[in-house]
């Protein structure tokens, strides 16, 4: 692995990646060019925007904000263009609206800091088998869960995005195209029906079967109101791991 000449902390709204980045920026203390990028996504909530500005100013560096134009940063031109929204091929929103936007403004020479929690192991192995680049995940190797990553984010006096104090868990598009869980989608109906409208419409005319009912999928306007229970569906306690790391800035 070379030398990396610059480093890029790749901020998602996630309280995971802000610590991430956070981390990076106090532990890097000016050695290498630094630059905090986001992928900008349409269909996020609105008060990412807010959160983002938050950290921008606990980061002290500025947040580069990056939309692939082709798309204008939407899921909906993406399903449109596309004509696909999620199967065996996965998620073409991911990889058109985040993958290749990182892919195009990335050098040879450059450090990636990713946001991936200690529970996360297998997917960040997972990504360094299918990415050849240098990249670190600090959250992970300092022990941290996602719970100890919204503690830090608090702990800076930021309040957390709207996402989360809704009950999500994960800070993704309002009506993610990758979740299958009839409890999610049943919460996003409820807390955003007109979002789980248009999904509802993009999957029908697409024909694809986004919720999985036992061992059935359905589509989204098949699903029963009360079915599902999120919080019981896989995830997209603060302990020392998290206090350790809040040290590493607390007292520079």
């Amino acid at each position: 692995m070379t030398t990396p000449k610059r480093i890029i902390c790749w901020f998602s709204c996630g309280a995971a990646s802000a610590a991430a980045t956070k981390l990076t920026i106090v532990a890097n203390a000016g050695r290498l060019p630094l630059v905090v990028a986001r992928c900008v996504v349409r269909e996020e909530h609105a008060d990412n925007d807010r959160f983002a500005a938050d950290c921008e100013k606990w980061f002290g560096v500025p947040i580069v904000n990056m939309l692939n134009e082709r798309y204008d940063g939407s899921i909906y031109e993406v399903f449109r263009k596309e004509s696909y929204i999620s199967g065996v091929k996965g998620a073409p929103c991911t990889r058109l609206l985040k993958k290749q936007v990182r892919q195009k403004f990335e050098k040879p020479t450059d450090q990636h800091v990713f946001g991936y929690c200690a529970e996360e192991q297998g997917r960040w192995d997972d990504f360094l088998d299918a990415n050849n680049i240098n990249a670190i995940s600090p959250v992970l190797e300092r022990g941290l869960e996602h719970s100890d990553c919204l503690a830090l984010i608090e702990r800076a006096g930021i309040e957390l995005p709207v996402m989360y104090r809704l009950g999500y868990k994960h800070n993704n598009c309002i009506g993610c195209a990758k979740a299958t869980g009839a409890g999610y989608w049943n919460k996003v109906r409820q807390d955003f029906p007109l979002m789980f409208s248009r999904m509802a419409v993009e999957s029908r005319r697409l024909g694809v079967r986004i919720v999985r009912v036992g061992e059935e999928r359905i589509f989204l306007d098949e699903l029963k109101p009360g079915i599902g229970h999120y919080k019981d569906e896989p995830e997209v306690q603060c302990g020392i791991f998290c206090e350790m790391a809040e040290q590493e800035y607390s007292y520079r």
